[in-house]
């Protein structure tokens, strides 16, 4: 099972590879801010409705769930800086933010610079994590459809610069998300979080992380995303603690 979420990012990433070899020129710019405008506005509305349908029972109830989630953000905010997530991550994008630049001065690509690249941007960002953990534990691919759309204008851009090589970088990407993919939803099954409770408080924070990835996008705000997926493995526990 690579899950859905995975199959519609690597689609996307082929689908904007074939435009990049086709079209003569990328998209005007007020088309790209259109676009960018579009995507923003469905991740706000895709991350409020993953945490609301997380969300249950009274009133009272709800509160408590919320509660528990803005303590999982704190604690794996907190838990992502001691272990240096986003920074490590950012030296990642510097590697191919490198590459990127190398080749727009008119250095010669290498023969795998574009997969390369293209690998470490599409699979080593923190939506990766947190998309797959949507598709397998909740049956979300909302999270990965917006990443593929990112990824295939992306792709659409690199194609002119690195040549179709960069489209090879799906092979990466369906053995990662879909492993992640696949963990999550053998979690979900298991003994560890048998009761809906716990996997409901991964989504309903989960959704909230999504919400910040709206904010990025929009230009609204800077969020070190990266620092909160551990938010992920302290809603379930703390849930657990309240029971």
């Amino acid at each position: 099972m690579v899950g859905l979420g995975t199959i519609l990012n690597a689609a996307a990433i082929l689908l904007g590879g074939i435009l990049g070899l086709v079209l003569a020129r990328q998209p005007a710019v007020g088309t790209q801010m259109m676009l960018k405008a579009a995507l923003g506005v469905f991740t706000l509305f895709a991350g409020i409705r993953i945490s609301w349908m997380a969300l249950d029972g009274t009133f009272g109830r709800m509160l408590g769930q919320i509660g528990i989630v803005l303590l999982a953000l704190i604690l794996g905010n907190l838990t992502g800086k001691l272990l240096r997530l986003q920074i490590r991550l950012n030296a990642l994008g510097r590697f191919a933010k490198e590459r990127i630049a190398r080749v727009s001065e008119g250095g010669k690509p290498e023969r795998n610079d574009g997969f390369i690249t293209c690998t470490a941007l599409f699979c080593g960002g923190p939506i990766a994590i947190l998309g797959a953990v949507h598709d397998g534990m909740g049956g979300h691919p909302e999270t990965l459809v917006i990443k593929g759309v990112m990824d295939g204008l992306a792709t659409l851009a690199f194609v002119p610069m690195f040549g179709w090589g960069v489209m090879l970088s799906i092979i990466p990407l369906l053995a990662y998300q879909g492993t992640l993919t696949l963990g999550a939803y053998w979690l979900a099954g298991s003994p560890l979080l048998a009761d809906e409770a716990l996997v409901q408080s991964i989504n309903a924070t989960g959704g909230v992380l999504l919400f910040s990835v709206a904010l990025i996008i929009l230009d609204a705000k800077k969020v070190a995303l990266a620092d909160y997926l551990p938010s992920l493995l302290f809603a379930p526990l703390l849930t657990w603690m309240m029971m």
